[in-house]
């Protein structure tokens, strides 16, 4: 299931993609399906391994086309990449989770390269919201390393833009899946043999699965009201392009 639009963040193979938060990999899996070299970064010793376990699978699949494929235990505060090293950045559900987003958005700014993009998912705030009024046990600090905050689109904008980044575009996705999260919520979010959370996780597994035309529809339409997440597109922005190359003597034109 992916949150990241791939046409919107103008991948392309053979760029260099770093994957921060990657979890069990979704976009990572998918940046190297398309012949990008892609690093999954996250801070989760087992799902990193789960995750280099299935880019092993993949490659004995041939499911790579070639791209270079790499996971790193690394704190999202501090990398350990030089300045530029990345052509695409994706960041998908983890900056709702780091108390210091500021640093973070930083980081990702630095080893962004000029002219890179960045594609940025969290919580949509009106059904994120409505989780936190029925469950504090769904968020930080009751949940340990749970979501310590809600992003409004401007506070998220405005935070990209302070970080150097400029903003290009946005969108909702997984409106499905807002319901969902309601329900367990309501229940109680480790109840999952809940008669009304293993029905509707069917229907979500059948979705994924079979991306049925009916479930389709409706999550298009519903997306800009419930979408449970909000991604947002940011460019790192190039001096030279900006300015113009610079001419003989040096001088930009």
């Amino acid at each position: 299931m992916l949150t990241v639009d791939y046409d919107r963040l103008g991948l392309r193979s053979g760029m260099r993609v770093l994957d921060l938060g990657a979890g069990f990999g979704r976009h990572a899996f998918e940046t190297a399906r398309r012949g990008a070299d892609v690093v999954a970064v996250d801070l989760a010793h087992d799902e990193l391994v789960a995750t280099n376990d299935t880019f092993a699978a993949m490659y004995l699949d041939d499911q790579l086309p070639g791209g270079l494929t790499s996971v790193v235990q690394a704190d999202g505060l501090r990398l350990p990449f030089g300045d530029g090293s990345f052509d695409r950045v994706i960041a998908s559900e983890v900056l709702e989770h780091v108390p210091d987003d500021l640093g973070a958005m930083a980081e990702l700014y630095r080893v962004l390269t000029p002219g890179g993009r960045l594609a940025a998912t969290v919580p949509a705030a009106i059904p994120e919201q409505i989780c936190w009024w029925l469950s504090d046990a769904y968020h930080a600090p009751k949940s340990p390393g749970g979501h310590v905050r809600i992003y409004g689109q401007p506070e998220l904008d405005t935070k990209l833009t302070g970080a150097g980044f400029a903003v290009i575009g946005t969108h909702r996705a997984h409106a499905l899946h807002s319901p969902y999260w309601w329900l367990k919520c309501a229940v109680g979010i480790d109840n999952a043999d809940h008669p009304l959370v293993k029905t509707y996780l069917r229907l979500l597994t059948w979705d994924i699965t079979d991306a049925p035309r009916l479930t389709r529809m409706a999550e298009r339409v519903l997306n800009p009201v419930l979408g449970k997440s909000l991604v947002v597109y940011a460019d790192r922005p190039d001096p030279v392009a900006v300015s113009g190359a610079p001419d003989s003597e040096g001088r930009a034109a």
